[in-house]
């Protein structure tokens, strides 16, 4: 019998977990063992909210970046698992943009309907992992905090499922030192009525400084200034949201930008990404890349091509979510199980090469988002992982990205028809903007509450 270790329990780790579960449940015989190390003492990984930053009460590095008052950046209907539908789980349609809570609860809906948390050891973080090339096994170290004794055992296959957004590349500006007000990354932002009637400076120009700009300006800061590298996001911001090129030196509680001028900030907030960080993996065996859409050394997006016993889930750039997560697992497990054959390592990079090569001739958003579906779709057509219209759900996501250039406020108040059920979902049935109560509770009484009202005037 095989022995597969997932390390991680997030969305990546519970996709592995699930699609050997759905092979357990379909009457596959000899299933491999498998183990999944989960350092937080529950699933979700980036979906757990904590209020602590920098380390937990292991002392082990906080990994969830998730902040009170996040709601979802991009349609549901393009993060629907292609088995279980919002509306299954809510029992009704809900509008296209939830917040944190209301997510979290579906992920946990599919999850609950399997037990599969007895394959996972909480507050197991990994410490080291080597590989014997004579035995052709796999060494874990492991903290069990649980009993305070590090464990060592062997396995056939790694599943390496701990995701890229929990260590922050924080970059230094001279000044930042004397600088008097607060300094933190977009990793350590939990609730953005801290920052209410603060002048805000953001740095950097990706998801992360857009939605943390709009979120401190929902909840009341008295200005946001994004501050831009190479180019600027360029929405139609409302007054009180701006933006600067980058940023050259700090005096004080000043900012000077490379365009001349200045400003006084009372908090500077560095939404400048993450790293790639696997401090449990030797040279040999750790993927080093960048936030990309196809990284390199890597057949099929997943499998280490040195050593393809080694599986990296996850690790691209996501317009695609959860279902790129089940589509990679769908296929690593079959492979695990013999029904995909891996060709030799000549033929694996010749695929990679042709995937990378296509990959250069992306020039735009549209392209991006065609290139993931495409190879989301690689990946389902060699497997039985359910069928879903990823080519409607890359459409969808084009329609977004519209959405947000005509109103980067107001898009989260669009509504978008369900892949898999076809039903239209409910518009927000107010702005976006007047929403503060982010709970499921609120949430579902908001949105069944204008539902009902509709229905009458119909």
């Amino acid at each position: 019998m095989k022995k597969i270790a997932i390390l991680g329990a997030g969305p990546s780790g519970l996709a592995q977990l699930r699609a050997f579960e759905a092979a357990r449940l379909a009457g596959i015989e000899n299933l491999p063992e498998v183990v999944c190390y989960e350092k937080q003492n529950d699933i979700g990984g980036m979906w757990n909210y904590t209020w602590r930053t920098g380390l937990d009460r292991n002392g082990e590095p906080v990994h969830g970046s998730m902040y009170r008052y996040l709601w979802s950046n991009g349609p549901k209907e393009c993060l629907e698992f292609a088995d279980y539908s919002f509306e299954e789980h809510f029992g009704r349609p809900i509008p296209s943009y939830p917040p944190r809570e209301v997510l979290k609860d579906y992920i946990m809906g599919r999850i609950n309907k399997q037990d599969i948390r007895k394959y996972i050891r909480f507050e197991c973080p990994v410490r080291w992992v080597t590989f014997d090339d004579e035995t052709q096994m796999f060494t874990v170290t492991v903290m069990n905090h649980k009993t305070g004794e590090q464990e060592v055992n062997e396995f056939d296959y790694v599943i390496v499922a701990t995701g890229h957004f929990s260590t922050p590349n924080m970059p230094y500006f001279e000044g930042l030192e004397e600088y008097s007000g607060r300094v933190l990354h977009a990793h350590d932002f939990r609730d953005a009525l801290e920052f209410k009637d603060s002048e805000v400076l953001l740095i950097g120009s990706s998801y992360s400084a857009e939605d943390i700009g709009t979120q401190c300006y929902k909840y009341g800061a008295k200005s946001v200034t994004i501050s831009y590298r190479t180019k600027a996001l360029g929405y139609n911001w409302p007054d009180g949201i701006a933006e600067m090129p980058l940023v050259t030196h700090f005096e004080g509680d000043v900012a000077h930008f490379i365009d001349g001028t200045s400003k006084r900030f009372d908090a500077v907030i560095m939404c400048t990404g993450y790293l790639f960080h696997f401090p449990f993996l030797p040279d040999e065996l750790r993927l080093q890349t960048h936030n990309c859409l196809y990284p390199a050394n890597l057949y099929k997006g997943v499998f280490w091509q040195p050593n393809p016993k080694l599986v990296y889930l996850g690790m691209q750039d996501q317009y695609f979510t959860f279902n790129m997560f089940d589509a990679q697992a769908w296929y690593v497990r079959d492979e695990i199980l013999d029904r995909i054959k891996i060709p030799a390592l000549a033929a694996r990079q010749e695929d990679e090469k042709n995937w990378l090569a296509k990959y250069d001739e992306v020039t735009n958003v549209e392209g991006s988002i065609d290139y993931q579906a495409a190879y989301i779709r690689d990946l389902t057509n060699a497997t039985d992982y359910p069928e879903f219209a990823v080519e409607k759900q890359a459409d969808i996501l084009k329609e977004w990205q519209k959405d947000k250039q005509q109103d980067i406020m107001c898009f989260r108040e669009k509504a978008y028809r369900s892949t898999l059920t076809n039903t239209l979902a409910p518009e927000l049935p107010v702005p976006w903007l007047d929403v503060l109560d982010d709970s499921l509770e609120y949430f579902l009484e908001l949105s069944a509450t204008h539902t009902i009202e509709k229905s009458k005037a119909s």
